[in-house]
């Protein structure tokens, strides 16, 4: 692998990683603070749109099976949220499993595991593992990192998220929007 191959992997990841470690650091407390949590569940229906980028071994094996660079998703979001009672950041736990290609008589199943961090204002990133089934000769498993923004209304959070996935055979780029209803 080139260095400029490892740079498309490792980059992503320290950005990730240097806006976890400055946000937190707004947050600190001292030692005589004591923390108290609440949960939440923000599960609900998701839906979107994947591009597959060009000239990789992804795209490659698509072709081969009739299917289009841009792939419909459809699927599942089930998520759990670590909520600090004092305000602050919120710790997110995803599972999403999503079903795309079905305008092409196809089924591509996949799942995307994630932790990530979302502001109080609505502001949300994170990263996690994807397998996607499927794929032919390419490789099953990816790194994914997600930034988006969930937006509050009247109850109902409607989150909006781009997603950027990649593995050696390929990167792809997701649009992805659902909604979910407050359960405590």
């Amino acid at each position: 692998m080139n260095t400029r191959n490892k740079l498309i992997y490792v980059l992503p990841i320290l950005v990730t990683f240097a806006i976890l470690v400055g946000s937190l650091q707004s947050f600190a407390l001292t030692p005589a603070e004591r923390l108290e949590f609440s949960k939440r569940n923000l599960s609900g229906p998701r839906l979107g749109v994947t591009y597959v980028t060009s000239d990789n071994a992804l795209s490659r094996y698509l072709e081969t099976k009739e299917i289009g660079q841009q792939i419909s998703q459809f699927g599942w979001h089930f998520e759990h949220q670590i909520i600090p009672k004092g305000g602050g950041p919120q710790f997110v736990l995803q599972l999403t499993p999503l079903v795309g290609g079905v305008e092409y008589g196809k089924i591509i199943p996949g799942v995307t595991g994630a932790m990530g961090i979302r502001f109080p204002n609505g502001f949300e990133f994170g990263l996690g593992p994807n397998v996607t089934a499927g794929t032919g000769e390419t490789s099953p498993t990816a790194l994914m990192i997600g930034i988006g923004k969930s937006f509050n209304y009247g109850g109902v959070s409607i989150p909006l998220n781009i997603v950027y996935v990649t593995n050696p055979d390929g990167a792809r780029v997701s649009a992805i929007i659902g909604y979910a209803i407050n359960r405590r």
